[in-house]
């Protein structure tokens, strides 16, 4: 089942956007995909393992996760 609900990230830049990842929710996993290569493949992550990369790039990147910054918009994908 491939999903047709992909996100890219709000930190994807100006322009076209390209330089980032995109997520897709699934009803058992979520899906993601480089944005340079839609058609390639996609890994795919159970949602609390999904939940421990999101916490992981957030607690090495904390200046992205601010109270002054606005929140990743993968966050929710995570809960």
């Amino acid at each position: 089942m491939a999903p047709d609900n992909w996100r890219r990230s709000s930190y994807s830049g100006s322009g076209d956007g390209n330089n980032c990842v995109e997520v897709a929710r699934l009803p058992t996993h979520i899906t993601v995909r480089d944005s340079k290569a839609p058609t390639r493949a996609t890994l795919a992550f159970r949602p609390v393992a999904f939940a421990a990369f999101v916490g992981a790039l957030q607690a090495a990147h904390p200046r992205a996760t601010s109270s002054t910054s606005k929140p990743s918009s993968f966050s929710r994908y995570a809960a």
